[in-house]
């Protein structure tokens, strides 16, 4: 082995790092990337989740309870149902995790001690608020028992919505739809582009009266296809092996995944234009999976996040899509109940489906 000629191969090659802006950009990015979401957007306690109170007793014990609950900083009251049918459509709606509920007969249950004073009611299609039901599972309430009462045998009766078993696939099957999707359509659409650059098929469309659009839209659709079809598998695994509910409805699945498939394609294609060569995209294409599947809710709580990582998971499609898929396929929720996030999810492709075709050239440069 000759030395001198080893360090020339190795000069080279960090010369040639020092040429490819994106590979050194990974380089620092991906371990920055890392640490800020590991180290300050991922937070393990479930803070802050988004809950109702249904105070049946209406006394000046019960709204002290509310207060001490509300002061623990793990459920935010944000709905204040005036019956038990009004509680149940806001959890299948999404738009509360877990709601608190007073009985009438509350102060006599403090007082005797021999029922739980409350219930509360959480969405076990989400495992997340299954932690903070445990958390809350011993409320003080020392302070508001009358004086020389037996304690009661346990404080809070919980409610498990959707998920009664408490069985983690339920939870993982459903958001696994959107990683797998994430993955697969956003590697192969950036790379789509590129691919006939690099190939030299893009020679051979100049001379073509393909426009833009017709060639950015023509990337795109095989791949919807393939996408609907993986979805299809997914679902089949999940109810055959693991016994994952479909309580909602079947189209507004394949609806749902219909437009974040679209949405996944965009970004891939947006991608490719960015891209000079396939290696390029596929490195574009995994700096987008990280953030997407930690901030989406679909491995860390969501409501644990600080305000600034909420505003950024809000941007990437697969955190609308796991609100959607767990609405669909575990609460039976409907697409009209779950607009915003279909809203959400079609914007974004549209906008970069949009951008991509603008930033389409038909020249080799």
């Amino acid at each position: 082995m000759n030395l001198r000629r080893l360090w020339s191969i190795v000069v080279k090659e960090l010369r040639q790092l020092r040429r490819d802006r994106l590979t050194f950009a990974m380089i620092v990015g991906i371990p920055t990337m890392q640490l800020l979401l590991f180290g300050y957007a991922i937070n393990l306690d479930v803070r802050h989740l988004d809950a109702a109170v249904l105070d049946q007793a209406r006394t000046a014990q019960s709204r002290e309870l509310v207060v001490t609950v509300a002061q623990s900083g793990v459920l935010d009251f944000r709905h204040a149902p005036r019956t038990p049918q009004e509680l149940a459509a806001l959890l299948r709606a999404g738009a509360i995790s877990a709601a608190l509920v007073i009985p009438p007969d509350f102060e006599r249950r403090l007082a005797e001690g021999d029922r739980p004073p409350l219930q509360l009611v959480v969405d076990g299609s989400d495992q997340v608020v299954q932690q903070a039901a445990r958390q809350l599972a011993a409320l003080p309430l020392a302070a508001l028992r009358y004086p020389a009462q037996p304690a009661p045998a346990g404080n809070v009766e919980i409610v498990n919505f959707y998920n009664p078993e408490r069985r983690a696939p339920v939870n993982t099957v459903p958001g696994l739809i959107g990683v797998i999707l994430t993955m697969t359509m956003v590697l192969f659409t950036a790379m789509a582009i590129v691919r006939e650059r690099e190939r030299g098929n893009l020679e051979f469309l100049i001379a073509t009266p393909v426009s833009p659009a017709e060639l950015t839209l023509g990337k795109v659709l095989p791949f919807v296809g393939i996408g609907l079809i993986q979805v299809s598998v997914v679902l089949l695994l999940g109810v055959a092996i693991f016994r994952v509910p479909i309580r909602g409805s079947l189209l507004d699945v394949y609806l749902a995944s219909l437009v974040f498939i679209v949405a996944s394609l965009a970004l891939g294609v947006f991608l490719s234009t960015l891209a000079r060569t396939q290696f390029q995209a596929m490195q574009m294409a995994f700096f987008t999976f990280l953030p997407q599947i930690l901030l989406s809710g679909f491995m860390f709580p969501y409501a644990g996040m600080p305000r600034p990582a909420q505003w950024l998971a809000e941007i990437f499609p697969m955190t609308h899509f796991v609100r959607l898929i767990r609405g669909i396929l575990l609460r039976a929720a409907t697409l009209a109940e779950l607009w915003p996030e279909l809203a959400a999810l079609g914007a974004f492709g549209a906008v970069l489906l949009g951008v991509s075709i603008l930033r389409t050239r038909k020249r080799l440069d």
